[in-house]
């Protein structure tokens, strides 16, 4: 399954959107057999588990011109680098303590030419900025993560929904969601009709800042 699956539930992307797409597949197997970041398994299902799985942030929240987005913990570069392509006006910073893990992302960001995207080599505890949305994918339970973020998203919100964090998660979230009244629950398979989908969802969790 390659970019068709891309183009089925995002039609309207430009041609230099579909041909980074495309030319994104070609970069990660390259890096790969330099620097493992990706299990081969899943470089051969690329498309399904990495790059439409990032994207289903966006089918829950579509990011404004000038926004800025931190992906936390984003490994090889997933969901900052699928969602810099779709959202080229927005600002992405993408950032993973592993070293080796940054080094792709740098070489795929550049063999791309996307110009939205900074990528650091840290602890998302020592970025001092502050951003209107925190992606991640499932790098630790929310307690933990929403200790790492505490203090990184922006007070002052532009998009309809408030600034917060939209965190992929697979299987049952109700234990490990049940101190957060706030957070909603958006089961991807509404979206993708992929079996690998099935158990895969986005979690919401608007930032609560006290008076």
């Amino acid at each position: 399954m390659g970019i068709e699956i891309v183009l089925k539930y995002f039609s309207d992307i430009t041609e230099e959107q579909k041909e980074q797409f495309i030319h994104l597949e070609n970069l990660y197997k390259d890096w790969n057999q330099k620097i493992n970041v990706v299990s081969r398994k899943d470089i051969d299902e690329l498309y399904i588990r990495h790059v439409l799985h990032s994207l289903g942030i966006a089918k829950i929240q579509q990011f404004l011109p000038e926004s800025t987005v931190l992906d936390v913990g984003t490994g090889g570069g997933f969901p900052g680098i699928p969602l810099a392509i779709l959202f080229p006006e927005s600002h992405f910073t993408l950032v993973d303590s592993i070293g080796k893990k940054i080094k792709v992302v740098q070489e795929v960001v550049e063999g791309l030419g996307i110009t939205n995207v900074t990528s650091v080599n840290s602890r998302v505890e020592e970025i001092k900025d502050r951003f209107d949305f925190i992606v991640s994918r499932a790098v630790a339970a929310m307690p933990t993560f929403t200790h790492w973020v505490k203090g990184k998203i922006k007070k002052e919100s532009v998009h309809e929904r408030r600034n917060g964090i939209l965190y992929l998660k697979g299987g049952t979230l109700s234990e490990e969601l049940k101190d957060y009244r706030t957070a909603e629950i958006f089961n991807l398979s509404d979206y993708f009709e992929e079996d690998f989908f099935e158990t895969k969802k986005v979690v919401y969790l608007p930032q609560k800042f006290k008076g």
